[in-house]
């Protein structure tokens, strides 16, 4: 019996697979200016740190504040103006004695009111969105490198600050083509201890280093530590 224990446990081992990776967050985020402008705010103090519902960076908008405020104003002037054309025009076409080319005339008021409505609607919306865009706030995510200072000048793409995050880790390997569906069968083991962990992602295509390897993807829910190295085994 005991010679048949050990045949077993030597078959099990020769099946079995081993890696080395790095345990990082599940995920890694660069956020970069959508807007130009100033820095007039920079929380130093989150940098390195999880956030919680914090204001990151501020881009100035006062000037777009501001415009905002006015083309409202101008949007309900519009607004009156057109409503008034149209009725103007709907009178018009009840009266035998305007010519066509007077109705056609008045039509045109209105349309060119419509027109400039709409204008203005969109220029509000896009307003919104760059004011919204200028205020960079994180719910949790852990804010890993702030890049900018107060006092800079940033263009549509300037990194502003990294951010992770680690509600959960990943762990990448490259495992050789020919492996893959066999260790799709197996458990795994992480640092020696049984999981009930699944394969969460396998790349199909060779990775461009490990030419004959595909790259492997594996999530660790709640891990307490990052950046360590994890054995991980396929049994």
């Amino acid at each position: 019996m005991k010679y048949i224990f050990a045949l077993l446990f030597l078959v099990n081992s020769l099946f079995a697979y081993e890696f080395y990776a790095k345990l990082e967050p599940v995920n890694s985020y660069e956020i970069k200016a959508a807007v130009s402008g100033k820095v007039i705010y920079v929380n130093d103090e989150i940098e390195g740190k999880k956030a919680n519902n914090s204001k990151i960076v501020e881009i100035d908008s006062y000037v777009d504040r501001i415009d905002l405020k006015q083309s409202k104003v101008k949007l309900k002037a519009v607004s009156q103006m057109l409503e008034i054309e149209e009725k103007n025009y709907n009178r018009m076409l009840q009266v035998s004695s305007k010519s066509g080319f007077e109705k056609d005339s008045q039509k045109l008021k209105a349309i060119n009111y419509r027109t400039t409505k709409a204008d203005i609607e969109v220029k509000i919306a896009n307003l919104k969105d760059n004011i919204k865009n200028k205020m960079l706030k994180e719910k949790d995510r852990y804010i890993y490198n702030i890049a900018v200072k107060e006092g800079d000048y940033v263009n549509p793409g300037t990194l502003l600050y990294e951010a992770k995050d680690l509600s959960k880790g990943k762990l990448e390997i490259f495992v050789p083509i020919d492996d893959i569906a066999d260790i799709k069968t197996k458990t795994i083991y992480l640092n020696g201890k049984k999981s009930d962990i699944k394969l969460d992602k396998v790349y199909k295509v060779a990775d461009s280093k490990h030419i004959s390897s595909y790259k492997v993807e594996i999530v660790v829910p709640d891990p307490k530590v990052f950046s360590r190295l994890v054995k991980v085994e396929f049994k």
